[in-house]
């Protein structure tokens, strides 16, 4: 079997995925809440920090980004960088920008899409990481010393 290409189950998350960022770029305005203005502002500040990290991550992932979780053929393991910070840091870019964003924009809509994407981030990155153990002899260690979406407290 070749754990290199993608199978039914990557399509199915990456599938699901751009189906909840459709859902979260409709202009839906049911159900927002009124937070204090420096909790809305700090929404743009995890906003900035989203995307600063994402870039980052992208910039060393370079040709071997794929939405799928399957690993990239010849791929090598990156922990340093944004990976040093967390295991999957565009997933983690990902949430800091669609939590940030429906704080500022004081949306319980957006909210819940956020949790269906921290949801499916989660179920996807377990299945990502089965297939990393697999790819990769020292990709136990890593999982050792850095947090999934966020740094390891301690």
């Amino acid at each position: 079997m070749n754990i290199n290409r993608p199978k039914k189950l990557d399509y199915i998350f990456v599938s699901i995925q751009l189906l909840l960022f459709v859902i979260y770029a409709l202009p839906i305005k049911f159900f927002t809440i009124a937070v204090p203005v420096w909790i809305q502002y700090s929404g743009i500040f995890l906003v900035v920090l989203g995307v600063l990290l994402g870039a980052v991550a992208l910039l060393q992932i370079n040709t071997k980004l794929s939405p799928f979780p399957t690993p990239v053929s010849n791929s090598t393991l990156l922990s340093t960088g944004a990976f040093s910070i967390a295991r999957h840091p565009i997933y983690t870019a990902i949430l800091m920008v669609s939590f940030g964003y429906a704080i500022y924009q004081e949306s319980i809509f957006k909210l819940l899409i956020f949790f269906a994407l921290f949801v499916l981030f989660y179920f996807k990155s377990k299945y990502e990481e089965k297939m990393l153990l697999l790819t990769f002899d020292s990709y136990k260690e890593y999982i050792k010393r850095t947090g999934r979406f966020f740094p390891k407290l301690f």
